[in-house]
């Protein structure tokens, strides 16, 4: 039996035991020794990653985290993708910023195709931050073969999983009040707006 060494500062021990984990490749046989079992499938809804990492963010990852090493111990097979949501009104409203414009017009004067790389360009600003942090509270997840949400294979499974859906029967037209933004000129994520919103300085 191991003795805890009672002496040893908590920031010590957190970096020998990450330390550890990563020299013995721990979460990589968490998830090969439990090949061929069942799995259990958690998909995360991934952050914008052209945002900075804050503590609030903390909190989300281990309730994930915990989900996923609770169910590896009851013997499922958990393979843990990370994703990065890489476009949509945060992305695009960032990008304005960075380039001094607004709107729709001022968009089109710059050129759509230019707008577009540069939203690309800067999806990934932070992403060096989001491992330092993920790596830091020891979220296991695999952050080296992530999906990403601007790739054309990613798209392309949103729309067969929505022709599916629509297959069954299962997809509706309805109606439903949402908020508008006059400058982007789009209505807002019910998730979006409040950010949205701050980056207007609304």
């Amino acid at each position: 039996m191991n003795r805890v060494d009672v002496k040893e500062k908590a920031r010590a021990r957190e970096l020998r035991i990450l330390n550890k984990w990563s020299q013995e490749n721990t979460f990589k046989k968490s998830i090969e020794l439990r090949a061929g079992k069942p799995n259990y499938v958690f998909y995360e809804g991934p952050p914008t990653a052209n945002g900075a990492p804050h503590i609030g963010h903390v909190l989300g990852r281990v309730i994930k985290d915990f989900v996923g090493r609770y169910q590896t111990m009851k013997g499922y097979h958990v393979v843990r993708k990370a994703g990065w949501d890489t476009h949509g009104l945060p992305v695009e409203l960032g990008v304005e910023k960075q380039l001094g414009i607004s709107g729709k017009q001022e968009i089109e004067n710059y050129g759509v195709e230019a707008f577009i790389k540069k939203c690309k360009a800067s999806v990934f600003e932070y992403e060096h931050k989001w491992r330092e942090l993920t790596e830091a509270i020891a979220y296991w997840t695999d952050l080296d073969d992530p999906y990403i949400t601007l790739k054309n294979e990613y798209i392309e499974s949103v729309w067969n999983i929505l022709a599916t859906i629509h297959d069954k029967g299962l997809l509706y037209r309805g109606h439903r009040v949402s908020p508008y933004c006059p400058c982007c000129q789009t209505t807002l994520s019910l998730t979006r707006w409040p950010k949205a919103m701050k980056m207007l300085r609304i």
